[in-house]
C-alpha cells in the first residue's frame, strides 16, 4: 500500500513514498550544505534505517584552474605556469611536487585527502592538486609602466589579505573601472586569481594588472621608495574621504575582510581614511569600500577639490 509524503520543499527530496512497507525516496540535485542537512533529518523522521543514506553531489565544475596528479602538477610548476598554492594529501609521497613548488615560491598545503576528493573534477587526482591563476600576476614594473603609459599619477589598490574571491573580483572591477593602474595581493593568507575572482571580475581582468606581492611589506616599502603614499582604509580614520589628497600617486589599501588592516600594513600607511557613516550600520563591504575610495580618488583627479 503506498503512503506517499510530499510537503519537503526545500530540503532537496521531491518526495518519500512506502509502498508495503519499503521506503522510496525521490531526491532532486542538491545544491548546499543546508539542504543536505535538512533533507537527511526529513528521511530520518519517515524511515528511520535510511539515515545513512547517500546523496547525490553537485559535480566540481572543471574550470582549467585546478590541475590534478604528480606529473601534470610537477610539468605546471616546472613550465613556469602562475601557481596560487598546492594541496598535497597527508602521507602522499610526492617529495619531488612539494621541493618543486617551494622552488618557485608557491605555498604547499597539506591537508585531509577528503578535501581533494571533494575539489577534484574527476576524482583521479592522485594526492595532489594544484590551484593555478586564472591570469598571469605582473611584475610592480608593468603596474608603474601602465601610469607612464598614460601620463597619470600612479593610482593602485592593495588589498590586505582579502580573502573572499567575490570581493577580491568586485575590488579588480570597480580598480578597472576607475581607471586604476594595477591591484596588488600578498601571496599568503589570501585568495588568488582563481576562477570564482575572475567571474567575479567581469571581464576586468583583461584589462588591469594583478601583482602577487612575495612580502606584502616590503612592496609597501618599495611604493614609498617610488613615491606613493599609502591611503589605508578603516573606519577610525585620521583623515575624512573629502579630504583625503589622493591626487598624489596613492595605493589605496584595503583590509581583510574579518580583520581590516594588518598593525603592520597600517603603520605603514600615511593617511588612514575613514568614510563618512549617516546610517545605523557602521560599516562597509570591503569591495564597496574599494569603490567608494577609487571613485572619490578618480573624482579628486578629474575635478579637483
Amino acid at each position: 500500500m503506498k503512503d506517499g509524503i510530499n510537503q519537503c520543499g526545500g530540503s532537496g527530496i521531491e518526495s518519500v513514498d512506502h509502498f508495503d512497507g519499503v521506503g522510496i525516496v525521490r531526491i532532486r540535485p542538491v545544491v548546499n550544505k543546508v539542504e543536505i542537512k535538512r533533507a537527511k533529518r526529513l528521511i530520518v523522521e519517515q524511515i528511520p534505517h535510511l539515515a545513512d543514506i547517500e546523496f547525490p553531489k553537485r559535480p566540481v565544475e572543471d574550470d582549467g584552474t585546478l590541475i590534478e596528479g604528480r606529473n601534470a602538477v610537477l610539468e605546471t610548476l616546472r613550465a613556469g605556469r602562475a601557481v596560487d598554492k598546492v594541496f598535497v594529501a597527508e602521507g602522499a609521497h610526492i617529495g619531488d611536487v612539494a621541493a618543486e613548488a617551494r622552488r618557485h615560491h608557491v605555498p604547499v598545503v597539506t591537508c585531509d585527502r577528503r578535501k581533494l576528493d571533494g575539489m577534484s573534477p574527476t576524482g583521479n587526482h592522485q594526492g595532489v592538486i594544484a590551484q593555478a591563476a586564472a591570469q598571469e600576476y605582473v611584475s610592480l614594473d608593468d603596474i608603474f609602466r601602465v601610469a607612464e603609459e598614460r601620463s597619470e599619477v600612479p593610482l593602485i589598490v592593495v588589498c590586505d589579505g582579502i580573502e573572499d574571491p567575490y570581493n577580491l573580483g568586485a575590488i579588480i572591477r570597480s580598480a578597472e573601472t576607475a581607471g586604476a593602474h594595477g591591484v596588488i595581493i600578498p601571496k599568503r593568507r589570501a585568495v588568488g586569481l582563481t576562477a570564482a575572482v575572475a567571474r567575479s571580475a567581469a571581464g576586468a581582468l583583461a584589462y588591469v594588472g594583478v601583482h602577487k606581492a612575495n612580502n606584502l611589506a616590503s612592496t609597501l616599502d618599495e611604493l614609498k621608495e617610488r613615491g606613493v603614499w599609502l591611503f589605508g582604509a578603516e573606519a577610525d580614520g585620521t583623515v575624512g574621504l573629502y579630504d583625503a589628497p589622493f591626487d598624489r600617486p596613492t595605493a589605496i589599501i584595503i583590509g581583510s575582510e574579518g580583520q581590516g588592516l594588518s598593525r603592520l600594513t597600517r603603520d605603514k600607511c600615511d593617511y588612514i581614511v575613514s568614510i563618512p557613516m549617516r546610517g545605523r550600520v557602521n560599516s562597509l563591504n570591503a569591495s564597496n569600500a574599494a569603490a567608494v575610495l577609487l571613485f572619490e580618488a578618480l573624482r579628486r583627479r578629474t575635478q579637483g577639490n
